[in-house]
């Protein structure tokens, strides 16, 4: 199976991020820094159009895919708006192994 139809939105996406979003960059590389390479996987997920996985904003551009949690969404709009955000990424929650 040729791959590379499936993996070119991605790209385009990726280099969309780095070129036309630099604090969502910044923030993707902080979440990496801080959780390891989950960030990047989350990252493409979303990309590829995963739910609850990344969805990020900036001066206009929006990439990932919306999350399926209204109270997130909304409070996401709030804030952005009330604060006057400029950019935004939404990670999921979490999880933590052995944790009841």
């Amino acid at each position: 199976m040729d791959t590379s139809a499936v993996k070119q939105p991605v790209g385009d996406k990726v280099e969309l991020i780095k070129t036309r979003m630099p604090t969502v960059y910044k923030m993707i590389q902080d979440k990496a820094a801080e959780v390891g390479n989950d960030a990047y996987v989350w990252v493409r997920q979303g990309l590829r159009g995963e739910v609850n996985r990344f969805y990020a904003m900036e001066r206009g551009y929006v990439v990932g895919t919306p999350f399926n949690i209204s109270a997130i969404n909304a409070a996401v709009a709030v804030n952005m708006v009330q604060f006057g955000v400029d950019a935004c990424c939404i990670w999921p929650m979490e999880v933590t192994r052995g944790a009841h």
